[in-house]
């Protein structure tokens, strides 16, 4: 199949468009390219995407797919006039059907972060970056009672990417901890954390990809060797068994899957709001 342009188009972020599109997307054995184009909140912004895009269509001899997430609706209309792409109206798509079935209708917000400085749940999310920074990769075992996530396991396992993730979709404080070869000499989980079990969740990887990772930091180290690594993978396996921590391999999964696994099985609050 020739390469497709995906364009994601937005009078926000375009942060919205790009997850709910490319969802729907990965129900497809295409790779195509794509192009965020945020913050289109006006006639002559709009005017200019539609150019871009047109443009695209007429190099590539295909029409461009658009997801748009466009609440204006002067704007909107302009995309889809005088747009050569596919324009899928996500707003569209399910805000009217809810207006009908709520008997109300939508606040035609601009932008999905327009109250932002009114909004608690801002807030509470900023402050979790902040916790889940500073509480990086053991960096800190200072107030690891405030934290509501503590992930374990071997170094460059996904530690960071996800205790990151947590923080900033779901405002989950969450530290993470690296398990290191003294602690496998004294088959012990590190001290800070023996009082805060419950709220462990550990990660694991499989050794070669693990390797390879490392490789990539340290060529030619100990600590990037095949042998090593698992020994470690082998070694953090066992003691979280030993200790009771549930844990699975990040070798195959999403950051989105892991987050959605760990909340479900510490925080199944958080999956209600």
């Amino acid at each position: 199949m020739t390469a497709r342009t995906v364009y994601f188009v937005s009078d926000g972020t375009g942060i919205t468009a790009e997850t709910f599109g490319n969802s729907i997307l990965a129900q497809f054995a295409i790779k195509p390219r794509h192009v965020r184009r945020p913050f289109i909140d006006s006639a002559e912004k709009a005017h200019a995407v539609v150019g871009e895009i047109n443009e695209t269509a007429v190099r590539e001899g295909q029409r461009p797919i658009v997801f748009a997430t466009l609440v204006d609706r002067d704007v909107l209309r302009i995309v889809r006039e005088h747009c050569q792409g596919k324009v899928m109206d996500m707003f569209g798509t399910f805000i009217e059907p809810l207006e009908d079935e709520f008997g109300i209708k939508s606040n035609h917000r601009v932008g999905r972060f327009s109250d932002v400085a009114q909004s608690q749940e801002y807030h509470d999310r900023i402050e979790a970056i902040n916790f889940s920074l500073a509480h990086d990769d053991g960096q800190s075992a200072r107030n690891l009672d405030a934290a509501e996530v503590i992930l374990v396991g071997v170094s460059r396992c996904g530690k960071t990417p996800t205790s990151l993730y947590l923080a900033m979709q779901h405002g989950i404080k969450a530290a993470n901890y690296p398990l290191i070869p003294e602690d496998f000499e004294r088959r012990k989980l590190p001290a800070p954390l023996l009082t805060h079990k419950r709220k462990c969740f550990g990660l694991t990887i499989d050794p070669e990809r693990l390797a390879s990772i490392r490789n990539e930091r340290r060529p030619g180290s100990k600590y990037a060797d095949a042998l090593n690594c698992r020994y470690e993978v082998n070694e953090a396996e066992a003691m979280m068994k030993r200790e009771g921590i549930s844990w699975l391999s990040s070798t195959h999964k999403s950051i989105e899957e892991i987050a959605t696994t760990i909340l479900r099985d510490i925080r199944p609050d958080r999956l209600i709001y």
